[in-house]
């Protein structure tokens, strides 16, 4: 297959006018979005020095300018790396360094914490989009001014409007099929950032699969408020949209009024929510009286789904789907189709039009119908592997071992019956404990400590840190001998070594002090057993002060 760019460009001369991206108020069509992306490319090579096979980074919301760096970076062959805005500074710091990449956009609002990650020494490797959301005509005054200045900013940054305008040479489109297009990170269970690279191919095999599953045609408006850092905001129904040639109304963030309002009024066809935000939505004033008829499906994963949830929007007509992946799958893999939905309700679907899966035991050999394995993908829209972790166990012969649990029934529907990895998923973003508990192991008051996940009506999952403290392994030690409110080591004191280290909603909600923790004959932590204590009030988990 060809660039990713070439989408939009193909619709552009086949329905110019046709609106692509509304946002704020702006329509953009797919002419003037193919024009953005033309002089981007242009720019990013001529005037800022993008290479062939360079990686850059882009921390912000979600923006028609995301999208248009994305294609734009694609058609000259370089590889675009979303950062998840939510991470604290050390988290990103790290990502960056892992991805080795060379420059980093930051978006409106972001001009801050761009500057604690670049150094000043380097500040021509960080691009400002910082202002960009003006009127049109602003906008192309401010590209003119940069550009007669050389694209640079007041303090050495350059301007992404002056990198984006018009006039720069054009260039011959480098990048094709199986050229990496982007790099997703998501923790691996060691706490350890992974980075999942994807080529052109497999984003456009994953936008087919989506097509397929959700029946995509240009006469659908997609509303897109989940954050495009993720693969979920992006490849599950903004580029299977553009692919269809359909319009996607953009929202920078996820807000339950913002959405509820923007269906009643701009009456999209389709939308996408995680479970936490499907509660939000629901539990907002203004769902009773907002109209959501428009809707002809909602799509629905990232995690085990509440049926009560799904039900909320069936019982007002409207069908609600599920879908199976991950951010190495694509993540298009397993997927319920409107057709099925209430009557399979529960189900996260068959497999995928050009996906194959497998369930497997432990040994690796494939499970009867009926019985739980664990999942295995393969399929044209797979990551190409890890960055900088060729070898990693995760992606072998082809296939990517999930770790996640499901069984098939009579009628090759899956249903996911668990996790096989300690991750938690908490209002669709994942948590890995491990990281956590890296935090906890640097406090010289804590002996033991492990991360669980424990369900909650609102996130569906929180994070509970269970503490042995030092205080009762070491008769000379005292509760009160460690940092705390008034000197004592609690609740406070525990949450308090999380801040600015990693992203508040890693945090864990709940910490529960131990006199030990239950462990199998080899030392390992049981925490399916940490659990099952922690559910059933065991006396032996009291919350509260060490």
């Amino acid at each position: 297959m060809s660039s990713l760019s070439r989408i939009i460009e193909r619709h552009a001369q086949f329905q110019p006018d046709r609106i692509a991206l509304r946002f704020e108020g702006q329509a953009i069509s797919y002419r003037t979005f193919w024009q953005r992306i033309e002089a981007a490319s242009a720019g990013l090579a001529r005037r800022a020095g993008v290479a062939r096979g360079e990686h850059v980074a882009y921390l912000g919301y979600n923006h028609p300018e995301m999208l248009v760096l994305f294609l734009a970076l694609a058609r000259i062959g370089a590889v675009f790396v979303p950062l998840n805005f939510r991470l604290a500074v050390p988290e990103l710091r790290a990502i960056l360094a892992h991805s080795a990449a060379g420059r980093l956009v930051a978006g409106a609002g972001f001009a801050d914490t761009a500057r604690a990650l670049v150094p000043p020494a380097d500040d021509r490797s960080l691009i400002l989009m910082a202002g960009e959301a003006t009127a049109p005509g602003h906008a192309a005054s401010s590209a003119a001014a940069g550009a007669a200045h050389g694209g640079a900013g007041h303090d050495g940054a350059t301007l992404w409007s002056a990198i984006s305008a018009p006039g720069a040479e054009s260039v011959t489109p480098s990048g094709q099929g199986a050229d990496p297009a982007m790099i997703v990170y998501t923790s691996g269970t060691t706490g350890l950032p992974k980075g999942a690279v994807h080529s052109h191919d497999a984003v456009i095999w994953n936008a087919i699969n989506a097509i397929d599953y959700q029946a995509f045609d240009r006469d659908d408006h997609v509303l897109s408020a989940l954050p495009m850092f993720h693969v979920g905001g992006l490849c599950i129904q903004t580029m299977p949209a553009l692919h269809a040639g359909a319009t996607v109304t953009i929202h920078a963030r996820f807000d339950p009024g913002a959405w509820l309002r923007e269906v009643a009024q701009s009456r999209p066809t389709v939308s996408l929510l995680v479970p936490a935000t499907l509660k939000a939505v629901i539990e907002h004033p203004e769902w009773a009286g907002t109209d959501i008829s428009s809707l002809r499906m909602l799509n629905t994963g990232s995690s085990t789904v509440p049926e009560p949830l799904m039900r909320a929007f069936i019982d007002r007509g409207v069908v609600v789907t599920q879908v199976y992946g991950s951010t190495e799958t694509g993540p298009v893999s397993i997927y319920l189709k409107p057709e099925d939905a209430v009557r399979k309700l529960g189900s996260t679907g068959k497999v995928g039009l050009h996906v194959e899966v497998r369930l497997v035991d432990a040994e690796g050999r494939d499970v009867p119908d009926g019985e739980v394995g664990e999942i295995l993908v393969r399929g044209p829209a797979l990551m190409q592997g890890y960055w900088a972790d060729p070898q990693n166990p995760s992606f072998r012969d082809g296939w990517f071992h999930s770790g996640d649990l499901a069984r098939v029934d009579e009628e090759g529907f899956y249903h996911v019956a668990g996790r096989s990895k300690d991750m938690i998923i908490s209002g669709g973003e994942n948590i890995y404990p491990a990281e956590l508990e890296n935090i906890l192991a640097g406090c010289a008051a804590i002996a033991e400590a492990t991360v669980v996940g424990m369900p909650d009506a609102r996130w569906g999952e929180v994070a509970v840190a269970v503490i042995v403290p030092v205080a009762r392994r070491e008769s000379g030690m005292t509760a009160t001998d460690a940092p705390g409110a008034g000197g004592r080591f609690d609740e406070a004191a525990v949450l308090g070594l999380f801040r600015d280290r990693i992203a508040r909603y890693k945090h864990p909600r709940r910490v529960v002090f131990v006199d030990q923790l239950p462990k199998s004959a080899i030392g390992k932590v049981q925490k399916a057993e940490v659990q099952r204590l922690l559910a059933a009030g065991n006396h032996q988990l009291t919350p509260g002060v060490a």
